[in-house]
């Protein structure tokens, strides 16, 4: 069985499970896109990141089970073993759906720290009830923007999949023609 969410979908999908080892047991793999901040496993799996992974590409036991991506070349990362039944969270770095919470009102959230994503301003800094105010804003636009950030995940599905199903035979040309497919139509 493969699972899929896209926003308060992921939500959803991650109800049916009782935790990532009950993933592992009963699915053949998953991907996930654009999961809100008060997803309950999301927030369980990221605040378990390996140390030094931040939170807007969180690292999680090497990469064995679970892979985020900002962008789909993130999914080959870590270069170690990515096991079976594979899960894989899309998350764009400016979506503000993924980072919105009522914890910005007073609280410096993490991916505001360190190493910035690639598009995420670096003069954006975290204000006490300002920051909390400016991305409560950026949710009415979250799906006015190009593919492949805010809320907008379509870019990077083909390669989701590819990396979750390992179709037998299948090539990066193969996910190339068919992400070329898709965007014409």
């Amino acid at each position: 069985m493969l699972v899929f969410g896209e926003s308060l979908g992921t939500f959803g999908g991650e109800a049916a499970f009782s935790g990532l080892a009950d993933i592992q047991n009963r699915t053949d793999g998953v991907l996930w896109a654009g999961p809100p901040n008060f997803n309950a496993l999301t927030r369980q799996v990221v605040e378990g990141r390996d140390e030094g992974s931040p939170e807007w590409l969180p690292v999680i036991d090497q990469g064995t089970t679970v892979r985020f991506a900002d962008e789909a070349p993130d999914l080959a990362a870590p270069p170690g073993t990515w096991g079976l039944p594979r899960v894989a969270y899309l998350q764009n770095a400016s979506d503000p759906i993924v980072w919105w919470s009522p914890r910005l009102v007073l609280g410096h959230p993490d991916w505001l720290r360190g190493e910035r994503a690639p598009d995420v301003s670096p003069s954006m800094v975290w204000i006490p009830f300002v920051s909390f105010w400016q991305v409560t804003a950026d949710l009415v636009f979250a799906t006015g923007v190009p593919d492949g950030h805010g809320h907008r995940y379509e870019a990077d599905y083909v390669d989701g999949w590819a990396a979750v199903t390992q179709p037998p035979g299948w090539t990066a040309a193969d996910t190339q023609r068919l992400r070329q497919l898709i965007a014409r139509e």
